[in-house]
């Protein structure tokens, strides 16, 4: 199991490593401030864009288990994929752009203008992701989660040849660099995921229509809708911690470390977020495996806790935090008691990955948004008690926030381990 899980791993360590890339690069370019700013927008409408497709790796490899569900299930993402494309182009074509960015959030004219060439070079983002996403469902579900990683070093080897690229010999603004660097690295791991899963399609297409589970198109709206809510309302916490953080105590303070903090804190979520599919697939191979894949959860979520830990708690922290990330003394010391909080959060997250596997191995996904419904009004009830209530610092009470919504959202869940084994 570990072999299987390494791989998938390994692809959202690589993924970490994107950000903070191509922010060195627009950093360094003219008009550094208006330009991440922009590439922050507009990287953040792309992700809001592409929520509904992001759980297709799932339902790939959940359901695709003959030639009726995966040409099902194939025309669906399709289209999903051209209704995304389709929201993207009417923002960039149409009116609504200006109505939205300049109006509604009121973005300065300069960062507005940059924002506006930068998502159209992102129309084929929401697609790419979607057409890639299927077909790395289907690769896990045939055993070959090896190929996934060997897909996002395409990625990032295509994102990192664009940018420099650019950087070297072009004029291009830093916000369109860094959408062009996205879209040629997203389009690039599609078609190689295409290419590796061929000989899959091929068998899947080959297949006799009498075998497999014959899926209707009902069945995949009711098991997909949920998933795709709640890939939307997760986006939510974001925004949310930083408005409440934005009136707490020591604010400027804690706007400044919450990044740098989250970014370590998500090396150790990776373990996470890559053991979900790698859950479905060893549960859809044989009954016996529920044990070793329960066994395995709590020995994963235990050791990323405990390599969290053993970071923050040590003198490993000051590297992390001052050579490596540049905070000064004080911004390091502010830093420390969140980061200490936030050291469940991995083991937590390992476990929610193991209860969603569970329910979409079960066909039931529509607790999944319940549960990430309860995660982000708990994080939204904690933070207004402890910031406008009890007037807490507000990286502290992010982090206190943080835990809670996700223990919520793991006790909603609990129930999950009681389901009939199929």
């Amino acid at each position: 199991m570990f072999r299987f899980w390494l791989p998938l791993a390994s692809t959202w360590l690589m993924m970490a490593f994107e950000g903070p890339f191509l922010a060195a690069l627009i950093a360094r370019l003219g008009e550094p401030v208006y330009n991440l700013a922009a590439h922050g927008v507009a990287f953040a409408v792309a992700v809001i864009i592409e929520a509904p497709v992001i759980m297709m790796l799932g339902a790939s490899t959940a359901l695709v288990d003959g030639r009726v569900s995966f040409v099902r299930l194939r025309r669906f993402t399709n289209a999903l994929n051209l209704i995304t494309t389709a929201v993207l182009a009417l923002l960039v074509f149409t009116p609504a752009f200006g109505r939205v960015f300049e109006d509604l959030i009121g973005l300065d004219a300069r960062v507005a203008e940059l924002v506006h060439g930068a998502l159209l070079i992102l129309l084929p983002w929401p697609a790419a992701i979607g057409y890639r996403r299927f077909h790395q469902g289907l690769l896990i579900r045939a055993g070959a989660p090896r190929k996934v990683a060997y897909g996002t070093t395409v990625r990032l080897t295509t994102m990192s040849a664009t940018a420099f690229s650019l950087f070297f010999w072009s004029d291009l603004h830093g916000a369109w660099i860094g959408a062009a660097a996205l879209s040629a690295g997203v389009l690039a791991e599609a078609v190689a995921a295409r290419i590796m899963a061929h000989s899959e399609v091929r068998r899947l297409s080959g297949a006799d229509p009498s075998e497999g589970t014959r899926v209707t198109y009902g069945d995949i709206w009711k098991f997909y809708v949920p998933l795709a809510w709640t890939s939307v309302v997760a986006l939510a916490a974001h925004p949310i911690v930083t408005f409440f953080m934005g009136h707490a105590p020591r604010s400027l303070e804690s706007l400044a470390v919450l990044p740098v903090i989250t970014s370590l804190v998500f090396v150790f979520r990776s373990f996470g977020l890559a053991y979900q599919e790698v859950a479905i697939a060893m549960l859809d191979r044989r009954k016996e495996n529920r044990g070793p894949v329960l066994r395995f959860a709590a020995l994963l979520g235990g050791s990323a806790s405990l390599g969290l830990a053993l970071i923050v708690a040590t003198p490993m922290a000051g590297v992390w935090f001052q050579t490596v990330s540049g905070l000064t003394e004080e911004l390091y010391r502010f830093a420390l008691v969140p980061s200490w909080i936030l050291i469940p959060i991995p083991a937590l997250s390992v476990l929610l990955s193991l209860q969603r596997a569970l329910l979409m191995h079960a066909r039931a996904t529509r607790p999944i948004t319940g549960a990430t419904l309860a995660e982000i009004g708990g994080i939204a009830l904690i933070l207004a008690l402890l910031i406008l209530r009890h007037e807490l610092v507000g990286a502290i009470a992010a982090a206190i926030a943080l835990v809670g919504g996700r223990l919520a959202a793991n006790l909603i869940l609990v129930g999950t381990l009681r389901l009939p084994r199929r």
